[in-house]
């Protein structure tokens, strides 16, 4: 189980070129995912504060959207919040999530401490996101206010870079239009 020594609450969230620590999360009631067994291909952490908040559902849905994207780029996609794994259960199959949500919940919020995303003022985990190269270490990391939606755009780039150096237009391309076609739907 993760550990909060070391915790970097108030410090900022982990930068590029650090190693991203490793953790071992429920993923399911009887399943637990840890980080480490996804070294060998690049890896997404989405932080976010709450399942059911209307920025975290806008956030989710884009990024569920672009799974083929990821999936393109040799990306695993995971979610992370403080919520428990019954809550995310029942979040993810009424928004038809095609990820994992990983229960960051006991003891609360130790991973998104470790990872300098967690919100002590609420309780919840920071809106963060980082993408961790195959070998562990985080190359692309953003924290982004608590009520807006970061979208997807610069984990794309980063994968890109990753992937081949420059990449290439269509997968931002595809990202712009997902998230664009969102903001519509999200309109009064």
């Amino acid at each position: 189980m993760p550990t909060t020594e070391g915790a970097r609450e108030g410090r900022g969230i982990l930068q590029p070129g650090t190693a991203a620590p490793d953790f071992a999360l429920k993923s399911t009631p009887d399943q637990i995912l840890a980080l480490k067994e996804l070294r060998g291909r690049p890896v997404v952490l989405v932080f976010y504060p709450a399942d059911w908040s209307p920025v975290c559902g806008d956030e989710l849905a884009l990024f569920n959207e672009l799974v083929p994207d990821f999936r393109e780029l040799g990306a695993e996609l995971l979610g992370v919040s403080v919520d428990g794994v019954w809550c995310h259960a029942a979040f993810a199959r009424e928004r038809h999530l095609h990820f994992p949500l990983l229960a960051d919940f006991e003891p609360k919020g130790a991973v998104s401490r470790l990872y300098g995303a967690y919100r002590a003022e609420d309780g919840t985990s920071a809106r963060a996101l980082f993408v961790v190269d195959p070998q562990g270490v985080i190359r692309w990391s953003y924290l982004s206010p608590v009520g807006v939606n970061p979208g997807a755009d610069g984990v794309l780039n980063a994968l890109e870079m990753l992937r081949d150096g420059d990449g290439s237009a269509s997968v931002r391309e595809r990202a712009a239009h997902a998230q664009a076609d969102g903001a519509r739907e999200a309109r009064p």
